[in-house]
């Protein structure tokens, strides 16, 4: 599956080199409870200590529009073709900036309400401070939709089981763990898989964790589909 790290590095200043189609209104979003919500390709606004950002970032992109009471408790409408290719990754940005070496720990509960129908995945972003490593942490996923690289086999860590997979996207170096299981809700803790992936001589312990993201990956939802964070914490120390 091809994938950018362009979309959250500079997606602001990358936005006229992006293709996207018609944006539209808010939809079926809850825009009676929301306190914040954007059409916008980059929309983006900082609540609760996260930032959370629209960004429609592949081509053949449809409409779209997040909605937020908070931070961490936010939503997507979203009407992407049934094409192939990453058209968004709507999500909810925690900034860490510590080393894997110094942080003491880094944990997160999640609890979404995703469709049935549709492709995409629910997932967490990891990146360093200079992206070149991206850690993927997929928590469930649904139509035709795969992570790049290779299978490394199966490791139970952070309190659940993952399919790991190594590869590249040109840019960065990716690490995907796949949940065996589906799950919409849970608490991962990421600094063992973090401490795992320097084990194996991937990347270095001296890197230092930038971003914590929490969002969708969505390459289709023909009609209109809605993905809520019911709530999702990031903690560290």
């Amino acid at each position: 599956m091809a994938k950018s790290a362009l979309r959250k590095i500079t997606t602001a200043a990358l936005a006229p080199a992006m293709a996207v189609g018609a944006v539209v209104g808010l939809a079926s979003a809850p825009a009676s409870a929301a306190v914040w919500n954007s059409c916008d390709q980059w929309g983006n606004t900082s609540l609760n200590g996260y930032t959370l950002y629209n960004n429609i970032w592949g081509s053949g992109a449809g409409s779209q529009c997040i909605w937020a009471n908070s931070g961490t408790n936010w939503g997507v409408w979203a009407n992407h073709p049934n094409t192939g290719g990453i058209k968004s990754y709507p999500d909810s940005k925690k900034v860490i900036n510590k080393t894997i070496a110094s942080l003491g720990s880094l944990t997160s509960s999640y609890n979404v309400t995703v469709p049935s129908s549709g492709a995409y995945n629910t997932s967490y972003d990891i990146w360093d401070t200079d992206y070149d490593y991206e850690i993927m942490l997929w928590v469930n996923y649904n139509g035709a939709v795969g992570p790049l690289g290779t299978s490394q086999g199966n490791v139970t860590l952070g309190g659940h089981t993952w399919t790991v997979y190594k590869g590249t996207n040109g840019a960065n170096e990716v690490f995907s763990f796949l949940r065996t299981s589906d799950s919409t809700s849970g608490t991962v803790n990421i600094k063992p898989i973090l401490t795992w992936i320097t084990g194996k001589g991937w990347m270095s312990s001296n890197e230092t964790i930038g971003d914590v993201q929490f969002g969708y990956e969505i390459t289709s939802s023909s009609g209109g589909l809605d993905f809520t964070t019911n709530n999702l914490t990031v903690s560290s120390s």
